[in-house]
């Protein structure tokens, strides 16, 4: 026989039924009519395809089966109590954040969200790059992080919920040496020829790497061969030393000794950057994190595209929707 799937409602009501063996003060005791508890009894008998009670104008009385589900029905409700309980705080724990990068816009986001629910506990992480940390968030180990969604394998996104933040104009980090350092601003046909760092051979940032791709291509810059993956800017500081490549970034990277951070200009070229967490989850502090997105987009126009400004199409069309 398939058991059935069966409501804890009507299990309540037969275990209350069962323990007072009266329909009335059963009936109270849940704060239900008789008439909806009786009714629920019968949907039950119905279910498990047997009768629970004899009754009679005088008493109510168990059956066999009645009595054999008893224990059954207590188990049953006793899981689906410590279920409950399980999840309970599920509101109040801490809220896992990654900023992939200390010091800039999605640092700013949660600045803000913190301002907004001084009673949450948002804890910042940095796992450099949206490919890894996506995976993190889908295996329940990070609630959200921040990046280039569109970049993102198909499957992966599937289980993913987003919302735009900013068009990032992006930028490069120069060696102070180099001859493009005294200029003000770079335009992508400056860097023609030149060999550029954009996170290559760095599995965690898959999507940064693949947007660097595109445009690379279309301006003639080559992407730099994959280097040993750099932990902390000391280490990062050391490895672009080493090479002497100039770095691909966005306006808002944190400024390192010995380098100059110039925007790309003509076009500029823009990085798409959304919040991403788990589709359907609920916590008072994504809803700051949501909330502190649309204050800050309102307040700095990080959602004011450029003129002319590069970006894929199908980035374009991520920053358009919510889903």
């Amino acid at each position: 026989m398939t058991v059935p799937d069966l409501d804890p409602r009507l299990l309540r009501a037969f275990l209350a039924v069962a323990e007072d063996l009266h329909f009335t003060r059963a009936a109270a005791r849940l704060f239900v009519a008789q008439q909806a508890l009786s009714r629920d009894i019968r949907r039950l008998e119905r279910l498990l395809g047997t009768a629970l009670f004899v009754r009679t104008t005088r008493q109510v009385v168990l059956t066999p089966d009645g009595e054999r589900l008893v224990p059954h029905a207590r188990r049953v409700l006793d899981a689906h109590a410590a279920l409950g309980a399980a999840f309970a705080d599920a509101a109040t724990r801490p809220l896992l954040v990654d900023l992939n990068t200390d010091g800039m816009t999605a640092a700013r986001v949660l600045d803000r969200a913190r301002e907004l629910a001084p009673e949450c506990e948002l804890m910042a992480r940095f796992e450099s790059g949206l490919t890894w940390a996506a995976g993190e968030i889908l295996a329940g180990r990070l609630d959200a992080s921040f990046g280039r969604a569109g970049g993102l394998d198909p499957a992966v996104r599937a289980g993913l919920a987003t919302l735009p933040v900013r068009y990032e104009p992006m930028a490069v980090l120069l060696p102070s040496a180099h001859p493009l350092a005294p200029r003000e601003v770079v335009a992508l046909a400056d860097l023609a020829g030149e060999t550029v760092y954009a996170g290559a051979g760095n599995a965690r940032t898959l999507e940064w790497t693949g947007l660097a791709a595109l445009l690379f291509e279309e301006w003639g810059i080559h992407l730099a061969p994959p280097t040993p993956l750099a932990v902390g800017v000391a280490e990062f500081q050391r490895i672009m030393a080493k090479t002497g490549h100039p770095v691909l970034a966005v306006v808002g990277f944190p400024p390192l000794p010995g380098t100059v951070l110039r925007p790309l200009v003509r076009p500029v070229p823009l990085s798409p950057l959304l919040l991403v967490h788990r589709k359907g989850m609920r916590h008072p502090g994504l809803d700051a994190l949501r909330t502190a997105v649309v204050q800050l987009q309102s307040s700095e126009g990080w959602m004011v595209r450029p003129p002319g400004s590069w970006l894929p199409e199908a980035d374009a069309a991520a920053m358009a929707s919510q889903g």
